[in-house]
């Protein structure tokens, strides 16, 4: 079965082509915005719009396959900017139509899962799900992936992004604030605001520009200050979560897993209780065309999929509401340490 998928939430258009659970082809392009500016819907679709055809034709160069042998196009249907989920929506109605093949609906957020726990050949995890507009902690429960915390206002990685713009460290901001943190001796006290299970990110943005502003604080020393803080309130909820559900697996999905420092303080909770820390390989863990491409494989085999008329986008679709009745087809494991199909 081959599975095209097409990405396109955010500030990333990409092609994915799946195989029978294989990746074959992962081609991404990404809208940059100006210096000091966050991503401009209107902006990023326009760069989306006239970059997905060149994006097709060499994903389909790469993976080796004619479009006439795809079985079934997948689509990023959202969470994300609405201007930029239309034009991948675009795309994938007109490759169904012109191809005469179902047409496979992928939420974002359960795509970075899914991607996630078949690269790194996990079954049953607790998930700490850190892309773009996500910053939650789920698991699997009766058909769905369940949260068990989440950020009540900006995700982190739009928070450390948001302070980074406000002090002209530019785009993209994690690793960028990483590197100034590096130059710091020492961290200053900022808000920790962890409500329940839940988080919110904005007050400690909010403080740390005003530090900055005020020049009380060296930027290397508020850098630290706020990575260390962001990241402590993820440990923190991390923590309760695997403790709540005796989880024996953590496996962390989005981009911000990229994060080198968020990487060793996941490695001394998961050493401290005794749970394997598995995070998705570095290609995959911002937005990609191959995660939507290997959702919709999934979710085609167990009889998901949309007419042309029905396949709309939604700017606002909680993880939550989605049913994964293919969970546990990713479970599937063989004796000699392959990646699961």
């Amino acid at each position: 079965m081959l599975v095209l998928g097409v990405e396109s939430t955010a500030h990333t258009i990409g092609i994915g082509v799946v195989e029978d659970g294989e990746i074959l082809a992962n081609v991404n392009d990404t809208y940059i915005p100006p210096s000091g500016f966050g991503i401009h819907p209107r902006e990023a679709a326009e760069h989306h719009a006239k970059i997905a055809v060149a994006l097709l034709r060499e994903a389909l160069r790469k993976a080796g396959r004619d479009a006439s042998a795809i079985d079934a196009v997948a689509y990023s249907a959202g969470p994300g900017l609405g201007p930029a989920l239309r034009i991948g929506a675009v795309l994938a109605r007109a490759l169904s139509v012109k191809l005469g093949k179902p047409l496979v609906p992928v939420h974002h957020g359960v795509a970075h899962i899914e991607i996630a726990r078949a690269l790194t050949g996990s079954c049953d995890p607790l998930v700490l799900l850190i892309s773009g507009g996500h910053t939650m902690i789920v698991g699997f429960a009766d058909g769905r992936y369940r949260v068990f915390g989440e950020t009540l206002d900006m995700a982190v990685g739009n928070a450390i992004d948001k302070f980074a713009r406000e002090v002209g460290l530019g785009y993209p901001g994690v690793p960028a604030v990483e590197r100034c943190a590096e130059g710091a001796k020492s961290v200053v006290p900022l808000p920790i605001n962890i409500i329940g299970q839940d988080l919110a990110f904005s007050g400690l943005v909010t403080k740390a520009v005003d530090l900055y502003k005020s020049g009380e604080v060296d930027l290397p020393t508020l850098c630290k200050s706020l990575v260390e803080t962001a990241y402590y309130m993820l440990a923190e909820v991390l923590e309760r979560a695997l403790a709540y559900t005796g989880k024996r697996e953590l496996v962390v999905a989005g981009g911000v897993a990229r994060s080198a420092r968020l990487r060793q303080i996941l490695e001394a909770i998961a050493e401290d209780r005794g749970v394997k820390l598995k995070i998705v390989p570095f290609e995959y863990a911002g937005d990609n065309g191959a995660m939507i491409a290997l959702t919709g494989y999934y979710a085609f085999r167990r009889g998901v999929s949309v007419s042309v008329e029905e396949s709309f986008v939604k700017q606002r679709w909680r993880l939550d509401q989605v049913d994964v009745p293919w969970f546990s087809d990713v479970c599937v494991s063989t004796s000699d340490g392959r990646r699961p199909s």
